[in-house]
């Protein structure tokens, strides 16, 4: 697999069925290593190393009804009162970040209110705080890094 733009992490791989697969501690079981899961293992390895969030604050690839279509959310991390505090769209490498991408996941936050987004392919990270009044967001340099308040 490709370097991404995130610090080293380690990873647990094993074969199975000519596949590829990668431990996902949040999922806590192997998934097959696709280029999109490449990126997003990166990003919980990024949350809770380098942002400190916990583990149990963490969600990965759960189902919403947006519009009363099922769609699934890459990442997901909670506040501890429940409420969302960031949503994580992943794409593999080859995918450009264009307003398309944007778009998805706003659609996907009408539905979730999280405070943060951030938007990524494992090269390029955006990130953003919304303005849910004026329904807008706001370009950060980086989301902050985990606190109890």
């Amino acid at each position: 697999m490709q370097k991404l733009n995130f610090p080293e992490f380690s990873f647990r791989f094993k074969n199975s069925e000519n596949n590829l697969l990668v431990f996902d501690e949040i999922r806590k079981k192997f998934v097959i290593l696709t280029p999109e899961e490449w990126v997003r293992i990166h990003v919980v390895q990024y949350l809770i190393h380098v942002l400190n969030y916990p583990k149990s604050h963490i969600n990965v690839e759960k189902l919403i009804k947006i519009n009363g279509l099922n769609k699934r959310y890459d990442v997901v991390v909670f506040q501890p009162d429940g409420k969302i505090l960031l949503v994580v769209e992943c794409k593999q490498i080859q995918i450009p970040i264009t307003q398309n991408v944007f778009d998805q996941i706003a659609r996907y936050n009408l539905t979730l209110n999280a405070k943060y987004l951030m938007v990524t392919n494992g090269l390029n990270h955006y990130f953003c705080q919304m303005d849910l009044e004026n329904e807008k967001y706001l370009f950060l340099d980086e989301i902050p890094k985990y606190t109890l308040s």
